[in-house]
């Protein structure tokens, strides 16, 4: 029996992290977000969003379970008190490996359906924090801005999402020569104590559940395009920022039996406006330095550290998918036949490859002058590059698998409970291993994840994670040792001249 004192230091572990109650309470902030051409009031209760904004709680329930507090927190270096793991700045291997076991917990919550949980864009600010002097070459306010705002998140237990690309308007243009130069979220003017921006920009994934938005520019600019070369900080409910998602799938669902994981895990991808919107110097962290907006990317380990928490969450996906695969050829019968056997292994040996990728940018992992653990970029983008091309063939691979299992399933729950059609379902849509009840909900789950509209989404998700293809293979063409390799050219060379 735990005593007095355990009890009091749990309680007060608890109370010192944000609980899914306090989160869903801080959504209804005035945000604007829009749906059907109307703005949502509350985006807890609208039935857009209102299931995975649970889902979402129950991050920040299992991030304050005193069970888990050292798997998913930290002691904060400034108050002492335990913060998000998804905050901490890894100095050791074990740092980081802790970090990717919080990142694992976190998806494995949602299957690996949510990407950009709280620790996605929190890897990101890890990153600034652990090179502010990229910043100060702006100002050295800028770096301290940087720093504060870090420390901020990360006492607060904070969520931010970011907007990093731009509109697909003319991109046969430069920002500052699209047809107006407002089109692209830049800065229009300064005043007291502050900027201000105006324009739209994409995609802010989880934007309607963050409680910031990180506003900056992943895509190469040009001299002529400084007031687009920022990077700020904006509360979601800051006045002049509009969120417009793409269709909520929750819409289109009337019960979690036939949507099973579209119901629940529709993180929301939104197109960002910005009208006028004001941005105080202090959550100013680049400003119009072109430089700067390129380099956060890759001088410091930011991109890296978001990056391994994507492909922690990539790697519990397709565990996920391998396990509705076996449990599908389980109720087939097929689990024993040598051909879904190849198949089955085919799809485990790509599946092998990212979760071994994941764990190798730890193990090959380096430590800067500073004492700051970068994960290994080659590793990285190693996996990265290839994601878009194994994804779609594993997910063939299970559409072979299924047949047409996922398609000759009745119209609905309805078909299982009513009197006029219970008694075929019951005969008919069962299996040796299982009745007809279990037998549909793990189909429905099956196609909810492979041919939905929410299932598509998500293909299209992971095709472009990392941008478009040839972006991710000219990043890995930057960190290969391209020196080694020709070295042993020219030393095979040497022995025949």
């Amino acid at each position: 029996m735990p005593t007095a004192l355990a009890t009091a230091d749990r309680t007060e572990a608890t109370a010192s992290l944000r609980t899914g109650a306090e989160y869903l309470r801080s959504l209804d902030d005035g945000r604007a977000v829009y749906v059907d051409g109307e703005r949502v009031k509350n985006v807890t209760t609208h039935p857009a969003f209102a299931a995975a904004a649970q889902s979402a709680a129950r991050l920040y329930d299992i991030a304050a379970d005193p069970a888990m507090r050292e798997r998913m927190t930290f002691t904060s270096p400034t108050s002492g008190k335990p913060v998000l793991r998804a905050y901490q700045i890894p100095r050791t291997h074990e740092d980081l490996k802790a970090k990717r076991l919080a990142s694992e917990t976190w998806s494995e919550a949602t299957f690996g359906m949510i990407g950009r949980t709280p620790d996605h864009v929190a890897g990101f600010f890890c990153g600034y924090a652990a090179v502010p002097e990229l910043f100060a070459a702006g100002g050295k306010h800028y770096a301290e801005n940087v720093t504060a705002f870090y420390e901020k998140l990360r006492e607060n237990h904070q969520w931010v999402t970011y907007a990093i690309v731009p509109p697909q308007i003319d991109r046969s243009k430069p920002a500052h020569k699209q047809s107006d130069p407002t089109l692209y979220a830049g800065v229009v003017k300064e005043k007291d104590g502050g900027i201000v921006i105006k324009g739209a920009q994409q995609l802010a994934t989880a934007g309607v559940y963050s409680d910031y938005l990180y506003l900056s520019c992943i895509h190469p600019l040009q001299p002529g395009d400084e007031n687009y070369a920022i990077g700020v900080a904006i509360p979601m409910n800051a006045p002049g920022l509009k969120l417009y998602p793409r269709r909520p799938f929750a819409l289109q669902t009337d019960n979690a039996f036939d949507h099973p994981l579209s119901a629940r895990f529709d993180e929301s991808d939104c197109f960002v406006v910005l009208e006028d919107v004001f941005v105080p110097w202090e959550h100013v962290f680049i400003y119009r330095n072109l430089e700067i907006c390129r380099d956060q990317w890759w001088k410091t380990p930011s991109h890296a550290y978001g990056n391994l928490q994507a492909q922690a969450r990539y790697a519990t996906k397709l565990r996920f998918m391998m396990g509705l695969a076996k449990r599908m050829n389980e109720m087939t019968g097929n689990d024993g036949a040598p051909p879904v056997q190849v198949q089955m292994g085919e799809l485990a040996a790509l599946v092998q490859i990212v979760e071994t990728m994941l764990e190798a940018q730890e193990t090959t992992a380096t430590i800067d002058a500073n004492g700051v653990l970068w994960p290994s970029k080659t590793t990285l983008y190693a996996v990265m590059a290839l994601q878009s091309e194994i994804n779609p063939r594993m997910v063939d691979i299970v559409r072979e698998l299924t047949g047409s299992a996922m398609i000759t399933l009745p119209s609905s729950l309805k078909d299982l409970d009513s009197p006029e059609t219970a008694a075929d379902m019951a005969r008919y849509m069962g299996c040796a291993t299982a009745g007809a009840r279990e037998r549909i909900a793990l189909m429905r789950m099956a196609w909810d994840f492979i041919g939905s509209e929410f299932g598509n989404r998500h293909q299209q998700y992971e095709k472009f994670y990392g941008g478009a293809s040839f972006l991710v293979k000219q990043n890995m063409f930057r960190n290969y040792d391209f020196g080694r390799a020709a070295g042993l050219v020219d030393k095979a060379l040497a022995l025949s001249a």
